[in-house]
């Protein structure tokens, strides 16, 4: 059901790392009131408030579900509180925001898509990357056909810190890469295989490669870990036509464009003379930056007032765990591949 005219009045729970991020979007954006905030911290919500004044706080989650003021619910909480707290808010009438992943098993993720379609609540999935400029940019660009159909993929997310306690790297860090190749190659892959070893913490997978394979001959691969001593958010596409490479850490020119291929003409003599190198300009093209944050908060607004599916709705964000599940069954069983 559409929600027209007053503000979207907003709950947020899980001030930890994150939260505060989505706190200073949605306390400022122009259709959305901030109402109330909730963690298991008082210290937390002091801040907050501190900052925010005219909101309240609580420890209690269930306030904020019962709250019948309350439009919509943010949830920043810890991942394996998504899946009660997603389905008791949606339960009691509130839309919902549920930062990354969606829950912790697809047969959970399944449960809330269910309880969104029948409680007729717009369910989105904070996969942030979907709502970067250039990220938007490429996907127009690969509809296009100027890029050609994609060939392969590759992500390289990588740090040294913000080690994880409660999640291994695939789960913590893996969702936005994997997103967006899905995003990119409008289908998910049919088999998944990762290799990762727990160097910081023992069962807790510090590096990661994962391997996707998806229709049409498609490869994708990601590189992720939080013991590394590069600091890198990349992603290159290669395509049959360009090649593109999205560095996230520039400071400009975040996209570049290759204009570099293997041609091979409809017709010719022998094999040795059908190939042909094509290396042309590099071209970074200028796509207008904003904070991908806000863009996404102001997304969930709009799907809010209009009803209308978000792009990281509950179908997208149950397909990015069912890649997460499938690639944990693999890393368990010592890389072996999973089909999906």
């Amino acid at each position: 059901m559409a929600r027209t005219g007053d503000d979207v009045r907003i709950g947020i729970i899980g001030l930890g790392y994150w939260g505060p991020n989505l706190v200073r979007n949605f306390a400022s954006i122009e259709g959305a009131q901030l109402v109330s905030v909730c963690d298991a911290d008082p210290t937390r919500i002091s801040k907050v408030l501190k900052e925010h004044p005219g909101i309240s706080g609580t420890p209690d989650a269930g306030e904020l579900i019962s709250d019948d003021s309350l439009d919509a619910l943010v949830i920043v909480s810890s991942a394996a509180t998504h899946y009660e707290l997603a389905g008791r808010a949606m339960s009691a009438g509130k839309h919902v925001f549920v930062e990354k992943p969606l829950a912790l098993t697809a047969a959970e993720g399944e449960d809330l898509v269910r309880v969104s379609r029948e409680k007729e609540r717009v369910l989105m999935v904070g996969h942030l990357l979907l709502y970067h400029p250039v990220v938007q940019w490429i996907k127009e660009y690969a509809d296009s056909g100027e890029l050609g159909d994609i060939m392969y993929m590759y992500s390289q997310r990588l740090n040294l810190g913000r080690v994880r306690h409660d999640e291994n790297c695939l789960w913590s860090i893996g969702p936005h890469d994997v997103s967006v190749m899905l995003y990119l190659v409008g289908a998910g892959p049919t088999e998944v295989s990762v290799h990762g070893m727990d160097y910081v913490q023992e069962g807790i997978e510090d590096v990661i490669f994962c391997n996707l394979k998806f229709p049409d001959d498609v490869i994708g691969n990601l590189h992720i870990s939080w013991l590394d001593p590069h600091k890198e958010r990349r992603m290159t596409i290669v395509g049959k036509k360009k090649m593109l490479v999205f560095d996230d850490m520039a400071p400009s020119e975040k996209l570049r464009i290759y204009d570099k291929g293997v041609d091979v003409p409809d017709e010719y003599l022998s094999f040795a003379e059908s190939l042909t190198l094509r290396s042309g300009d590099v071209v970074s093209p200028a796509i207008a930056m904003s904070e991908p944050l806000r863009l996404e908060c102001l997304h969930f607004i709009e799907c809010v007032r209009s009803g209308t599916e978000p792009l990281s709705g509950g179908g997208e964000g149950l397909a990015v765990l069912r890649v997460l599940e499938a690639g944990q069954k693999s890393l368990e069983a010592g890389g072996a591949p999973i089909t999906i």
